[in-house]
């Protein structure tokens, strides 16, 4: 029976096989369900998109099995190859490094085209980063936005977030150690000193969170002589209340002036219209703050 049948069972395999989307630890090996080491212990191949990774876990746990590579650069040239056999009855798990396979990873055309030829896919849930950092991060959950990795390149990069900046919910994005600063700074740039929480090394020896405005993350990271492991940050929605508004535009203020970026007027200018607050109420703080800041 085609997989996108509203009766579709996945408690049994499809006669024409099945194609099982295994989520796996995003660092502690032990954040693996029974039923996922059944499953891959079971299956006749790990479509895997580290084969060294995944059989370095699978030794972990005592499940020797036979592999293959799956992963962004060999994607296309995999699939046609991998659907014959899930037509011919291979039961197939299709498994990342960490997490779960098609959410920011490998394995969107593969599933996309098991479920236009009638395969049966079958989720076996797991970790997932983004979830997972959103349950400890003490920000609003009962809505939120998944985005991911934003574009490499800074102009579409800086438009995406452009697109962003009035969304309510909370935003959700993946990035590498090595860019986090960069892609911190651009939202900072984009949507202001919004409140922020950076997960890094989840689940692992060194997990850390960070948590407190942009420009408070932004100076403790600027301090570090290297920053590792993958990151999750989340970001607070566009505010809705005038007096948060204010207060996430008087704390980006005070930032920029303690950095000299920019005279009072153009700061005063560039915030007030930023954050559709009066001029002069802002040019008036600015003057308070930066006599502060000569004391």
């Amino acid at each position: 029976m085609p997989s996108n049948s509203l009766t579709h069972s996945a408690t049994a395999p499809d006669p024409a096989g099945t194609l099982y989307v295994v989520a796996t630890p995003i660092g502690n090996r032990d954040d693996i369900t029974l039923r996922a080491l059944k499953i891959l212990e079971s299956v006749d191949l790990i479509a895997a998109e580290d084969t060294r990774h995944t059989g370095r876990f699978l030794k972990h746990h005592g499940i020797t099995g036979n592999f293959i590579s799956y992963h962004e650069h060999n994607e296309d040239k995999r699939t046609p190859g991998l659907l014959k056999k899930l037509q011919s009855g291979s039961l197939i798990a299709l498994v990342t490094s960490a997490g779960t396979p098609s959410v920011s990873d490998p394995g969107f055309r593969l599933i996309r085209k098991a479920i236009e030829t009638g395969i049966a896919v079958v989720p076996i849930p797991g970790v997932s980063a983004a979830i997972t950092a959103l349950s400890v991060a003490g920000m609003a959950t009962d809505t939120f936005v998944f985005i991911g990795f934003l574009p490499k390149k800074a102009a579409k990069r800086i438009k995406r977030l452009e697109e962003l900046a009035g969304e309510p919910r909370t935003l959700i994005l993946y990035e590498s150690p090595n860019r986090i600063v960069t892609l911190m700074e651009n939202i900072f740039a984009v949507m202001g000193d919004r409140y922020g929480v950076l997960a890094r090394e989840m689940t692992k020896l060194h997990e850390e969170f960070l948590r407190g405005r942009l420009s408070e993350l932004l100076r403790h990271l600027k301090n570090r002589p290297h920053i590792k492991g993958e990151c999750t940050l989340l970001i607070s929605g566009s505010p809705k209340e005038a007096e948060d508004v204010f207060e996430i535009a008087m704390a980006e203020l005070k930032h920029r002036l303690e950095n000299n970026d920019g005279s009072l007027s153009e700061l005063a200018k560039e915030i007030s219209k930023r954050y559709s607050l009066s001029k002069n109420k802002v040019y008036d703080q600015a003057l308070k703050l930066n006599k502060e800041n000569r004391r």
